[in-house]
């Protein structure tokens, strides 16, 4: 990046924005101010999460028009959101008050979805390592299960033989359709470790003997990839998966299979508040590429969570120092791989836009600085940002890193033992106000002292008895 100091413009990162985005833009300008206001941002609470609660029903809202403008009337879809995005159980039950149900890949995934109110019949559960317990408890609720691979499936037939259940039965089908931008992220890989792979020799005759061995598998569960995977190449794995469903059913002579879970991985333009791509424009390329899928004859499930949530959280960090290294003003702040350990480990596969507020909660306004905002964990590359042109960021400022709603302030890194930060969901009040309520409290030293064994202080110095010969 060049450097930009001295040139005067407005720090405006809803400049580019679409009128959806600079109405989220305004919401979260109104909500630092509003934050800094009530206490909850200062010199005693130097870290803060704010998720827009009127943006997750937006992000919900168009989710499920895009699908109900491409579905055949009377189809049963649905939209199960993946809670390993933001898994705060206040969310999932704004999402299930908004009728999203829940995907699950793990036990305390799921034990946060019940916490949530999330019945099991609007709960998937997907994992390539279930646990015999996992899925017994999951056939015992009735959730929806999506088999990653054969042996899990053996595993499946010897429950069943014990204990029939009401569980809608899936099987995970990785394409083969190849990677995207950021190959950690991308399932649909020749060697991926996810679902049976299509293209192997023998997968296609033994997915179809599987199916015709048990009627009670009814579903086919697919999901390329997220974040860096282009919209055509998940239409493709879509695609292979649907064909896949019309093979099942042709062979067996009965339309078996009557639902294909489409996974999710809309991926999330992190470079300004403009929404792109969106629900409705990967909704209506599937309908162009698979038509047969949006017929009626099948059932729909989607597994969305970046891209519902991402744009609605916000992280706002005090800024404690500034100083000068090499010649580069640095920021240090109270956000940093703790909170964003994506961004500071892999910067050029996840940059963040950081605002800058003064210590009133303002937007700051006035000539552009390339700097660095650092965080405050004990490593040179615990870096927010690496020459971001901002205003000049002073002590007491707030930065803040936007679109970070899903897979960052949720997903504590304890480096340095620095404590969960808290989060507060943001909504209008009366006569513009803005009204704040706790979705997670921050962490106590009690609690990270806790978590530490705190209670086991002796176990390795008295712990021990042995016996003296």
């Amino acid at each position: 990046m060049g450097d930009d100091r001295g040139r005067e413009r407005p720090s405006d990162p809803a400049a580019d924005a679409t009128p959806d985005g600079r109405r989220r833009a305004g919401r979260r300008d109104r909500a630092v101010r509003a934050a800094v206001e009530q206490g909850l941002l200062g010199p005693g609470a130097p870290l803060v999460a704010l998720l827009d609660v009127a943006g997750i029903r937006e992000s919900v809202a168009g989710l499920r028009a895009a699908f109900d403008a491409v579905v055949a009337p009377g189809t049963p879809v649905l939209h199960a959101f993946a809670v390993k995005a933001t898994p705060l159980v206040p969310v999932l039950r704004l999402l299930h008050a908004e009728g999203v149900g829940a995907e699950v890949a793990s036990p305390g995934e799921l034990a946060l979805a019940r916490a949530a109110g999330v019945p099991p019949r609007r709960t998937v559960l997907d994992s390539p390592a279930k646990t015999p317990d996992e899925l017994r408890e999951a056939l015992a609720l009735g959730i929806a299960v999506n088999a990653d691979n054969p042996q899990e499936l053996d595993r499946v037939d010897a429950l069943l033989r014990s204990a029939p259940s009401r569980s809608p039965f899936g099987i995970r089908i990785n394409p083969q359709v190849g990677a995207g931008a950021i190959e950690a992220l991308s399932t649909a890989t020749a060697t991926s470790k996810f679902g049976v792979a299509l293209r192997d020799e023998g997968a296609r005759d033994w997915l179809v003997r599987a199916c015709r061995d048990r009627p009670w598998l009814t579903r086919l569960h697919t999901h390329t990839g997220s974040q860096g995977v282009p919209l055509p190449l998940m239409a493709r794995g879509v695609a292979e998966t649907y064909a896949l469903a019309e093979e099942i059913n042709r062979t067996l002579g009965r339309r078996q299979i009557d639902t294909v879970d489409i996974g999710g991985g809309l991926p999330v333009n992190f470079a300004s508040d403009v929404t792109t791509p969106t629900f409705a424009q990967y909704a209506r390329l599937l309908r162009e590429t698979v038509p047969g899928l949006f017929d009626g004859r099948y059932g729909l499930v989607t597994e969305f969570g970046r891209a519902l949530l991402a744009e609605q959280g916000t992280i706002l960090a005090r800024v404690e120092y500034t100083k000068s290294a090499g010649g580069r003003p640095v920021a240090v702040t109270h956000a940093g791989v703790q909170v964003a350990t994506r961004t500071v480990y892999a910067p050029g596969s996840w940059p963040l836009r950081i605002a800058a507020y003064d210590a009133e909660g303002r937007p700051k306004q006035g000539p552009l600085l390339v700097q660095d905002v650092a965080g405050p964990a004990c490593f040179a590359g615990d870096l927010l940002a690496s020459g971001h042109a901002l205003p000049r960021l002073e002590q007491g400022d707030f930065a803040a890193a936007l679109d970070t709603g899903a897979y960052y302030f949720a997903h504590h890194y304890g480096y340095n033992s620095l404590a969960r930060p808290a989060v507060h969901g943001f909504a209008p009040g009366a006569s513009g106000s803005v009204v704040f309520a706790t979705v997670r409290e921050a962490q106590t030293l009690a609690e990270i002292v806790a978590e530490s064994g705190g209670a086991h202080t002796d176990a390795l110095t008295t712990g021990f008895t042995s016996e003296r010969r």
